[in-house]
Parts: structure tokens; sequence; C-alpha cells
């Protein structure tokens, strides 16, 4: 069920209820008045509702009955109170009721006349409401469209308009659409699909990662998160068991909540994914963005800790309402180990600061896939991989032979546009065993690099035989870190 229909039976019960006063929480007016016109024509014996926004006038939903106030709806409502009994009253969009004021007291008035004629008096607004006023009845909140209406407005969007403009969208890409316009109201996605839909002449697959765009222009920054931009055209090699595992998720992740709720699951939490300095772990997060069509943050969780006092608390807080605010998204954590070493020293605050963090990872229900990755893995405290925080841990080791071609293969085709014969490709991957991703990479760029001022002179199989001797790899320069991390992946972690 939708916000919206849990909304519309709880006004339905309290009109049948004759509960005093309803105050309606929001700044969608629009979405009441929509409730408002279902329950004339749905619901039997709800009798006539009045209906007065600053326009000036009244009128009855469903009717196009008008009356003129003169200005004071309030006293046009008492007198027709003092006539009627059961009357069904409504005011949009009201203001200026969070103290004692004039109006305040004047709808202090009105509500003692309803409680003595067993009407109803609805009020809408996104203000503070006086405590007096309050008192007289409930409170009920209309969230922002969920998941299910964003996807319902977007596929009425598309009829509307599939017979002027080109639509690309197919019913998966109005899914994936409706999670990243989460945060909007009901008006804006409306805004934001009309610009695009003109702007483009249609709405076009491509453009459908542009739409976070507009979330990052609605909300604040948070000092510790930074948007990071993706290249399009970025490629990774191997990880093959990691990619087969994420296009699973990836389809559970953009899912409808309504049938995760049915089955009770949750969107997929994230991956830590520990290993080798240098095997493509920092790359992962922007091959996970690509390919899942989401905006991608850096979480630079050692930039929380403050000096002052509460501000630590304040930071986290800040940080983690801002990655809700613009889900769905990626959140990338590089070397969570050193944000976290702060953490589990025995500074009380540094204590808080992880808990709350750590709370949010397991309880958060924001679309948020969280990608960690460490270096130091006996860092990590055991608390933070545990099941239920991340949904899987993967361990990058260095490449193996058949990894090693590929990244050959890769970065030449990348660097030069060239492509040496397979034997070649065979000679140079084993005698490059112990390199690490960066190391391969190294070594391509220093010898495009000559092979663009000596192109004439230089034999490339050779040049890059030559340069796989110069570079140092990791496996050689710091071997205890390399048998450290392997150790510690066996029987914890899956390989990519």
């Amino acid at each position: 069920m939708s916000n919206l229909m849990e909304l519309k039976s709880e006004i339905m019960t309290c009109l049948f209820a004759r509960t005093p006063l309803v105050i309606i929480d929001t700044n969608e007016r629009e979405r009441v008045e929509k409730i408002l016109h279902q329950l004339k024509n749905e619901a039997v014996g709800v009798g006539d509702v009045y209906y007065y926004t600053d326009s000036g006038q009244v009128r009855v939903i469903g009717k196009s009955e008008e009356t003129d106030t003169n200005d004071d709806p309030l006293g046009f409502f008492l007198s027709r109170m003092k006539k009627n009994r059961k009357m069904n009253i409504v005011l949009g969009d009201v203001q200026n009721i969070s103290g004692d004021t004039l109006y305040a007291r004047d709808l202090v008035s009105l509500l003692y006349q309803a409680l003595a004629t067993n009407s109803v008096v609805m009020i809408i607004t996104s203000d503070s409401v006086w405590e007096r006023i309050r008192g007289f009845g409930i409170t009920l909140t209309l969230d922002l469209p969920n998941e299910e209406e964003r996807y319902q407005h977007i596929c009425s969007f598309i009829d509307r308009y599939k017979t002027r403009f080109t639509i690309e969208w197919t019913d998966e890409d109005a899914i994936h659409a409706s999670a990243l316009l989460r945060g909007f109201t009901e008006i804006q996605i409306e805004n934001i699909l009309s610009t695009e839909i003109i702007s483009q002449n249609g709405l076009r697959k491509i453009r459908i990662p542009m739409l976070d765009r507009q979330k990052r222009r609605l909300y604040g920054k948070a000092d510790a998160i930074q948007y990071i931009e993706v290249d399009p055209t970025l490629e990774i090699s191997g990880m093959k068991n990691l990619r087969q595992w994420l296009q699973e998720k990836k389809q559970i992740f953009f899912m409808r909540d309504e049938i995760l709720k049915k089955h009770d699951l949750k969107t997929p939490k994230g991956i830590l994914l520990v290993g080798v300095p240098g095997c493509g772990k920092s790359l992962t997060a922007k091959m996970i963005a690509n390919e899942w069509g989401l905006p991608l943050f850096r979480f630079d969780i050692g930039s929380v800790f403050d000096k002052w006092v509460g501000g630590s608390e304040r930071r986290m807080r800040e940080s983690l309402r801002f990655i809700e605010n613009v889900s769905p998204c990626i959140v990338w954590i590089d070397e969570i180990e050193k944000g976290i070493s702060n953490s589990t020293s025995d500074n009380e605050t540094s204590r808080r600061v992880l808990g709350e963090f750590l709370f949010w990872m397991q309880e958060s229900s924001a679309k948020v896939f969280m990608v960690a990755t460490a270096n130091q893995v006996k860092s990590i405290p055991y608390e933070m991989y545990r099941k239920g925080r991340f949904s899987e841990l993967f361990f990058a080791g260095l490449p193996d032979m058949e990894e090693r071609k590929e990244m050959l293969k890769m970065y030449l085709k990348r660097s030069l546009g060239i492509e040496l014969p397979e034997e070649d490709i065979d000679k140079i991957a084993k005698l490059i065993d112990g390199f690490s991703n960066s190391d391969i990479e190294a070594m391509i760029k220093e010898t495009t690099q000559r092979y663009l001022l000596k192109k004439d002179e230089i034999n490339l199989t050779e040049a890059l035989i030559r340069e796989s001797g110069r570079i140092v790899p990791i496996s050689k320069v710091n071997p205890e870190l390399v048998t450290q991390i392997t150790d510690w992946a066996k029987g914890k972690t899956l390989d990519v």
C-alpha cells in the first residue's frame, strides 16, 4: 500500500469518527486534494467537503459550487457551523499558526464550534502548529511520493505523451527512473520529466542517469561527501565472479519495494573489497556506478571527526542524511580501515560515531549500495564486516595468467590502439607474474611514452619486456603485506 493510500484510509477513518481536527503535515496540497476527490467519489456517507485555499473562495469538493468568503474564511465557516451540524471543512496552505496569534485564536474558536456540532476541520500545512490547536485532534503526515507512486506517475506521463514524442523508456527504465527520482515532490517529478521530454524531443535511454543531477541541485553539500564524475567509457578487466554477482544483485536492487516487502527482502547493502594494493579495488565503485546507471559519492569517514564536543556526531548524521537524500546511489569508502582507525580507539566520541555508522549500515532502508575497500584488513573490527552490514566480502589478489593477458590487451588497445600477436602476449604475461593491475598499467604507460617519441626505432614487444624488468612489483616491494592479506582472505571472502 502506498503512503498516499494509507493517508486516504486514515482521513476516511477520521471523517467517520468525527475527529474535530485533522492536521495533514505536507507541502503537497495537490496530492491531498486528489485524496479528497477520491473519497467523495468512492465513500458513501462522507457528506459535502468544503475546501478553502488562499484563493479567497470556498468550493465544495466534486461540485462546481463556489462561495466568496470576503477574506474571512474562519468567520464564514463559524457562521455556517452554527446553523449546520457534521460539516467537513478543509483549510489548505495554512500558515502562521505556530504560536499565539489572532488567526490562531480564531482557529481555536472554530475548533470549539466543531466539537459542539460534531464537525471535522482539516488543516493542510507544512508549518509547525501551536500546541493549543494540536490538542484538538491528531496529526497525519503525507510523505513524499514513494517508489510505487513515482513509478505510476512516470507511466501516466509516458501514456500522455507517447503519441507525440519518441519514448525509448521500457518498463524497466521507468522503474530505474522512479528509483532515481526519490526525494522529489509530485510536481517536481512532473517538471523534471517535462523538461527532459521537451529538451530531448522524447525520453531517451541514455539520459536516464542524468536525472540524478537534478537531485544534487536539490540538496546541500556534506563536507565528508564528494561527488565523483565517472568516465562512461571506463573499462575494467577481470573480476568475472564479482561481475556475475553484481549482475544478479542489480536486478534485486532495482526491484520495486512492494515485491521486496512481499518476500521479506531488502536491497543489497554493498560489498567490502579487500586485497592487494593496486589490484583495481577503487575502480570497482566506478564500474558499478557506470553499469548500474547511478551517481557515485566518495565518503571520507575520517573527515567527520571534529575537535569540538558533539561536532563529530553531528557531521556523521549530516553525512548519512545527505546519502539517504541522494539515494539511490553508490557510496565509495576508500581504505575504510583508515577512516575507522580513530573509531576503534578508547575515545568515547569515536566509539559513538562508529556505532552510529554501524547502526545506519544495519538498519537503513535507503537504496544505497556501499563499496568499501581495504588494504590493512587486520585493522577492521569484526562488527564492520559481519553479515547484515555488507552483502558480501570479496578478495582482489594479484592477477593470474589469464587476467594478466586480458589487462595487457586492454591497456595496449586503450593507449596505442594496437593488438600484439597472441604469442607475444603470452610471453610478456609470463614475465610479469607477481605484478598488480597498477604495475601492469604503469608498464604500458611508460612504454607508450617511449613508443610515441621513437616509434620507428622501437619494437613494441621488446620495449615491453625491457620495461617489465625495470618495474619492481608490489609482490617484491612488500611481500609481507601481500601474504598477510592473502592469508586473512582465505575462508572469509570470495575471489573477484
